[in-house]
């Protein structure tokens, strides 16, 4: 995980969402409801959860880009994550993370319905990408669970390794299901 600049990321993310729309398209209603032996949440709440955690970093980067925005430094768009993200990234990508119980799903969401939610999320992330490419973006920062504090720009990698660590767990559920 490598990112030289804003642009960077936002590229990254496209194709992140892109896997994960097309494993989600794929999915089949008794599909999206169906719990393997095991498994805590199906498909439906992996998706909800996915559209809980998007919208709220959508929020979360806006704050702080409003508050890098107030310092008026300007940026070129380069972008370098910390060496602590990249350490933390190592280890959580090993790891079972056990979600905070503000962005458990309540199942009674609908795929489409949080589907919807992730588009809007999207949309709102790419209206702030041209002063996410050229605001400073290294003062501000707002604590991740496990990451701990993080600026706009990390928070952005947050959510497509988010998504992709998610695709990758549906994935495994379809493979379960489709037994």
């Amino acid at each position: 995980m490598r990112y030289e600049s804003i642009a960077d990321i936002y590229s990254a993310n496209a194709k992140i969402r892109e896997r994960f729309e097309q494993t989600v398209a794929g999915v089949s209603p008794d599909e999206a409801t169906a719990l393997p032996p095991d498994e805590k949440w199906n498909i439906q709440q992996i998706v909800e959860h996915v559209s809980i955690v998007g919208s709220g970093i959508t929020k979360i980067c806006g704050k702080l880009l409003a508050a890098a925005k107030e310092s008026g430094k300007p940026s070129d768009g380069a972008f370098s994550l910390s060496s602590n993200f990249g350490e933390k990234a190592a280890v959580v990508a090993q790891t079972k993370v056990e979600a905070p119980d503000r962005v458990h799903p309540t199942g009674e969401v609908s795929l489409e319905e949080s589907i919807s939610s992730l588009i809007a999320a999207r949309e709102a992330f790419d209206a702030l990408r041209p002063d996410m490419e050229t605001t400073d973006l290294s003062g501000p920062k707002f604590p991740h669970p496990f990451f701990g504090d993080l600026c706009a720009g990390e928070w952005l990698v947050m959510a497509g390794l988010h998504e992709h660590r998610h695709t990758g767990q549906i994935e495994k559920l379809l493979a379960k299901i489709r037994q």
